[in-house]
């Protein structure tokens, strides 16, 4: 067993933080300063360089030192949030409170700090702190983004695109803006307007890749768009970035896909996949595996009845991206007493904080099983209070996150009446799903087709044991079922929630309110088949995908 928590609950550190300011500059040591402050600027100076170098213990054992000898000094603060971001974003925030405490008309840690909080899905915190950080700095255009995005994310997007249209007018020639406009129209479903932004954004030479990137997702092509040979042209650039290269390819294979040239496709997807640093640790993906399976077994959950709460307003929609989670979330998010809350954070977020100190599978692993009841019930309270927020009456919560699938555990503990869903569908037209989308560092399982295939088949065998550990109280829904029987599979849906039938459930494309997932433009169409068996079209290309499946290729 590892010495720290599984891959689902802990990242290795990255050099970079989230955002491009998240790394600090120390000023020089002034002469005139007094010591005791020189020697703190000294000791500020080194942390973060021993944290580019990727020397985190010994960078935050010195801004310890710092706030040792002065608690309340701010800038320490900061830098052990933006050293924390990624690795334990709890602890960030944490520490961006009490910075943005010390000094509060700082708008650099009101911005970060509202960043984390919108990173972590808590929107009205986010807002909170953007706007306090565009009144302390006025025409900011990072912190307008920011709030757009926030605005956004928590579905006030007639709010979002107000700010974005502000920035514009601040400065047109900011590259976040017209793609912030872009992204929020596209979550409206307004495709057309989303469409002249990106062009715009393309004309001005600003963020080219995510530009085509974005025209190429919002469409399905039946014939070559004026703009694949622009997107073809730009691949030879050599002047453009690696991301901007890579989302170049993702653009190129879904216009070919789109136009059933698979081979060529592929290829794009490969040199995509190639310029990605990051590769996948299975063995240590299965690890984390064995690790859950040993933890959350039979005998250990049986010996915790009663623990958490009796509230069955959350209910969880979850199993491998791309297999009809987000269908499954709009079908029952249509019934006038559910509320669809997206993909939210907070449950992992509980998990991670169960292991503050070490962040170790140790120290896991004993949290949760000296975990008292009213500990648990206190956890349970928290993530109601989160889904309460977004959804105040509703007698029904969809928390739609995918790789909930690794925390059945954790919610059967702290929610053992809630609904759990699990979307399903066939193997290797979910893995060839996956691998046409650029996932975030999170989910780099993806970068190739054996990895894919390897992943899946753990996720299977977690799947496995949650349905032995928890036999019939996990509903399985096919995606392929769901397409042929519409009506028959949605009452099947709605009954498992508890709810009754209303035939709203059935026009689930035509409920208004943005949509933030890569689903985001099929969400809006009315169910369709030909996605079913879709891997036929990809012959020999996808051989080690099929290999490394095994068994579960013909499931």
């Amino acid at each position: 067993m590892s010495n720290r928590l599984p891959p689902a609950w802990s990242k290795h550190l990255k050099t970079a933080p989230g955002t491009k300011t998240s790394q600090p500059r120390i000023a020089q040591p002034k002469a005139n300063l007094p010591s005791q402050a020189q020697a703190d600027d000294v000791l500020l100076r080194q942390a973060v360089e021993l944290h580019r170098a990727n020397r985190l213990p010994e960078a935050e054992a010195l801004c310890q030192r710092v706030l040792a000898r002065s608690p309340r000094h701010s800038l320490a603060l900061y830098i052990l949030g933006t050293f924390a971001l990624d690795l334990d974003d709890e602890m960030a925030i944490r520490c961006f409170e009490r910075a943005v405490k010390e000094a509060p008309q700082n708008a650099q840690y009101h911005f970060i700090l509202g960043e984390t909080y919108l990173k972590v899905g808590e929107h009205s915190d986010a807002i909170r702190h953007l706007e306090l950080a565009g009144k302390l700095k006025a025409d900011w255009i990072e912190a307008l983004c920011a709030l757009g995005r926030a605005y956004a994310k928590s579905g006030k997007v007639d709010l979002a695109l107000s700010v974005y249209e502000r920035a514009l007018e601040i400065n047109e020639d900011h590259p976040a803006v017209r793609m912030g406009l872009a992204n929020a129209l596209v979550s409206l479903g307004r495709m057309d307007e989303a469409a002249r932004y990106m062009k715009e954004a393309i004309d001005r030479r600003q963020d080219i890749g995510a530009a085509y990137d974005g025209l190429a997702s919002i469409r399905k092509f039946s014939s070559e768009p004026a703009e694949f040979q622009s997107i073809l042209a730009e691949i030879e650039n050599p002047a453009l970035d690696r991301k901007g290269m890579e989302r170049l390819h993702y653009a190129a294979a879904k216009v070919l896909n789109d136009l059933r040239r698979y081979e060529q496709a592929m290829a794009h997807l490969r040199k995509a996949k190639l310029l990605s640093p990051d590769r996948f640790d299975i063995d240590g993906y299965r690890r984390s595996v064995d690790f859950m399976i040993e933890l959350f077994s039979a005998d250990m959950m049986a010996d915790r009845t009663g623990y958490g709460s009796a509230s069955e307003v959350p209910v969880f929609v979850l199993g491998m991206p791309r297999s009809g989670t987000t269908l499954t979330e709009q079908i029952c998010a249509s019934h006038p007493d559910a509320h669809g809350a997206g993909e939210l954070t907070k449950l992992r977020r509980i998990m991670n904080r169960l292991a503050p100190r070490t962040r170790s599978a140790e120290e896991l692993r004993k949290s949760i099983r000296e975990m008292t009841i009213d500990q648990s019930r206190s956890l349970a309270d928290e993530y109601l209070h989160h889904i309460r927020q977004k959804a105040p009456d509703a007698l029904r919560v969809v928390d739609k996150l995918p790789h909930n699938f690794e925390l059945v555990g954790l919610i059967r503990l702290l929610f053992p009446r809630a609904r759990i869903v699990h979307c399903r569908r066939n193997a290797i037209d979910n893995c060839i799903s996956c691998y046409f989308l650029n996932f975030n560092e999170d989910n780099v399982y993806n970068a190739d087709l054996r990895s894919l295939g390897l992943y899946y088949r753990e996720y299977d065998r977690l799947m496995r044991h949650w349905d032995k550990v928890f036999p019939g109280r996990i509903l399985r829904n096919r995606y392929e079922d769901l397409v042929s029987d519409q009506e028959g599979q949605s009452r099947r849906l709605i009954e498992h929630l508890g709810l009754p039938w209303d035939d709203a459930c059935l026009r689930f494309f035509d409920k208004g309110g943005p949509v933030d997932t890569f689903s985001r433009w099929q969400v809006r169409q009315p169910i369709y088949s030909s996605s079913i068996n879709r891997w036929k079209n990809y012959g020999g290309s996808i051989e080690p995908l099929i290999e490394a499946l095994g068994d579960l290729a013909g499931n």
